[in-house]
């Protein structure tokens, strides 16, 4: 059977979509192959929290090139730039959040130091605890439902091909590319792209390739629409809190805090041990939240490597193979890394370096 398609991508999230646009863009012809609908994934279960102030210093060029073509997405993916306040209320949280953002300034974000008492003008419904606080004017939020519907529109519009409802039961390798299974149905690509986040691990396995990947189970809240309490997102600087107010009212909770269930298992489900804590945090933080209901709680599985970097490159061993994606914060850097990506595929030499899959991680545990 020869092959009908150049590359066969799996996921049909950001960067899936992102790097299916840009090969089609180089000539090639894609398919997109996502086990439910299009960006409803992960990518559409996110809170959509676009703060350089939550990214790894490393990362911090590719997010903030991922935050320019979220602010180009515009409206269309309710872009929205509020800044942001990061928090400290000991002595302990007060010295890590200087260390923290000094490291990330340097790295290029636009981050400086407030007193309370500036946070106070700003932010007036915020605890009188807070002893030290940094600023990104950049930071602000999109909205991850709209996102998905972009990207399929986009998608239509190039004419790029795309089955939804596709879960990947088998790969074969051949000698002229790759059969990808599905309950009956078979596409043939000369190439394939794994982008489909925490389900990377097990797809990856049915090329023979084991990857150190883990599957957090992230939890995010939605209170019901209230007044105007914060303007700008809200973290803490221990990282286990975000907050954003809507243009509706609604504010969005968040900050890494763990449900339950396995990416194989379909949906996580959400830990009433894991999310009380965090609610709890987020009143401390925001007193008016005792008054508000909180309507929601849910679950997104966010991929990650023991060295928190992105897996974006060759598969080891494989001929014609890519992975894209295990990131914390792949959000903000995903519509950017997935154009360095799709030039990588395409033999051009990508504008930053991309980070091998088959590199040495902290556990010294070579992929």
């Amino acid at each position: 059977m020869m092959p009908i398609f150049d590359i066969a991508i799996i996921g049909g999230g950001i960067m899936g979509c992102g790097a299916a646009l840009r090969l089609a863009d180089g000539g090639m012809r894609p398919i997109i192959l996502e086990q439910g609908d299009i960006g409803q994934g992960a990518s559409g279960v996110n809170a959509g929290t676009l703060s350089m102030q939550i990214k790894r210093v490393k990362l911090m060029p590719y997010a903030i090139r991922g935050h320019e073509e979220w602010q180009h997405m515009g409206d269309a993916v309710g872009f929205h730039k509020t800044g942001g306040y990061t928090l400290a209320f000991n002595d302990r949280e007060a010295e890590l959040l200087h260390d923290r953002m000094s490291m990330k300034k340097e790295a290029g974000a636009n981050i400086s130091f407030v007193s309370p008492k500036q946070l106070n003008e700003f932010e007036p419904h915020l605890a009188g605890k807070v002893i030290a606080a940094s600023y990104c004017p950049d930071d602000g939020y999109a909205n991850s439902s709209l996102t998905g519907q972009y990207y399929r529109k986009k998608i239509d519009e190039n004419g790029i091909n795309f089955i939804e409802g596709f879960k990947v039961t088998n790969i074969r390798s051949t000698s002229e590319g790759y059969e990808i299974a599905s309950n009956g149905r078979t596409v043939v690509a000369s190439r394939i792209l794994i982008a489909c986040g925490g389900w990377s691990k097990h797809i990856a396995a049915m090329l023979g390739v084991e990857l150190p990947i883990r599957a957090r189970i992230n939890t995010v809240s939605v209170t019901e629409r209230a007044p105007r309490l914060i303007s700008g997102v809200i973290g803490h600087a221990t990282g286990l809190l975000t907050m954003k107010q809507k243009e509706n009212g609604t504010i969005l909770i968040g900050g890494g805090w763990q449900g339950k269930g396995r990416p194989e298992e379909g949906r996580g489900q959400v830990s009433v041990d894991s999310l009380v804590p965090n609610l709890q945090l987020a009143k401390f933080v925001l007193p008016a939240l005792s008054n508000i209901r909180i309507v929601r709680s849910w679950t997104g599985f966010e991929a990650n490597v023991p060295d928190f970097y992105p897996l974006a490159g060759a598969l080891p061993n494989r001929d014609n193979a890519f992975i894209l994606g295990c990131v914390r914060g792949g959000f903000t850097i995903g519509p950017y890394i997935s154009k360095l990506m799709g030039d990588y595929i395409l033999g051009k030499e990508p504008e930053m370096p991309l980070f091998d899959p088959a590199r040495k991680m902290e556990e010294g545990k070579l992929i």
